[in-house]
């Protein structure tokens, strides 16, 4: 059964989030996310204590965090205390870091130390005791509490297999099945490897969703979006090299980036996304009318995905969350039942 979240925006004004969020729980959606980038948007985990007290069943996080800006025990104990605030609804994604980090001069944290900061993580914040810098940890209030799940959001085969090794899930920024197929069966084999249940690694694929019959108009909404994915692609190139095991339907519409302006993340109509095809709008997004949209998503359940989360970053935000609430979601309920 497809389930569905949104990630919205912790820019100002802060009651703007919380106003979403809120929208978003009553048009039937589980899950409510936000971007962790302290510098280009106001800090997010206030908002997500006010998202919190909020909403009643939705559940909240990062989409995503990362263990280099912030210290992974203060990430790890502030999760465990927002999910006793919100009554056990807490979810986190976690990365190796993009806007966050590269804004203040810093690089993506290395793989090893972002799987060893995984690992501790997600025992601290749910109550199990940790060894960190040498040192016994535990945060004993946290015990007898739901389970916190940690997804792992990545593209190239390292960050993959630590997806694999360590997390509940993958967190997949792209709308392309065949993508999404690659990314799920390279985690899946470091989970089988390091013999755990690779069946049990949940698929959550993010995107954003502009529900129009005029598509190129739809197209001019998110272009920004490849543009985000192409900064990850780029680091991909730089490790593995252009030929590789990572599929060329990932990496070739790179070559015609010219720049990429942080100043401009994640915002409708930003220069840099001026050489996002049209195709690969189609490709990374959910676009068109409800009934196509509909049916991507259907496709996109049929390799395995979890859960649809839609980056709310383009215009008609209460139109979107009103037409998947009352058009797209209950189709999914209904095929579930």
């Amino acid at each position: 059964m497809l389930s569905f979240g949104v990630t919205v925006l912790p820019d100002p004004p802060y009651t703007r989030l919380v106003e979403l969020m809120q929208l978003a729980e009553e048009h039937g959606f589980e899950y409510g996310w936000t971007y962790d980038s302290h510098i280009l948007w106001q800090d997010s985990y206030p908002l997500l204590t006010l998202a919190a007290q909020a909403t009643k069943t939705l559940k909240l996080g990062h989409c995503v965090t990362n263990p280099g800006i912030r210290e992974p025990t203060v990430t790890a104990s502030s999760y465990a205390t927002l999910h006793d605030i919100s009554g056990g609804r807490m979810v986190l994604g976690i990365g190796r870091g993009d806007s966050s980090r590269r804004v203040v001069g810093l690089k993506p944290v290395k793989v090893a130390e972002f799987e060893a900061s995984c690992r501790m993580i997600k025992d601290l914040m749910n109550g199990r005791p940790v060894v960190w810098n040498e040192k016994e940890l535990e945060l004993t209030w946290a015990k007898g509490r739901p389970e916190i799940p940690l997804y792992v959001a990545g593209y190239g085969p390292r960050a993959l297999a630590v997806a694999g090794r360590v997390a509940d899930g993958v967190i997949i920024q792209l709308a392309d099945p065949q993508i999404v197929q690659w990314i799920m069966d390279t985690a899946r084999r470091a989970a089988e490897e390091a013999g755990r249940d690779p069946d049990a690694l949940e698929c959550i694929v993010c995107a954003p969703s502009h529900v129009s019959a005029d598509l190129a108009a739809a197209r001019e909404q998110v272009r920004w979006f490849p543009a985000m994915v192409s900064n990850h692609v780029m680091d991909l190139i730089e490790r593995y090299g252009e030929s590789s095991e990572i599929p060329s339907a990932l990496t070739d519409f790179v070559k015609a980036r010219k720049f990429y302006d942080y100043k401009d993340h994640s915002r409708v109509g930003a220069a840099h996304g001026a050489f996002v095809t049209d195709e690969i709008c189609d490709r990374f997004c959910v676009l068109g009318t409800a009934e196509v949209a509909a049916e991507k998503l259907r496709e996109l359940e049929s390799v395995g995905v979890d859960q649809f989360n839609i980056y709310l970053m383009t215009e008609g935000q209460e139109a979107t969350l009103a037409t998947y609430g009352s058009e797209i979601i209950p189709q999914f309920a209904r095929v579930a039942a």
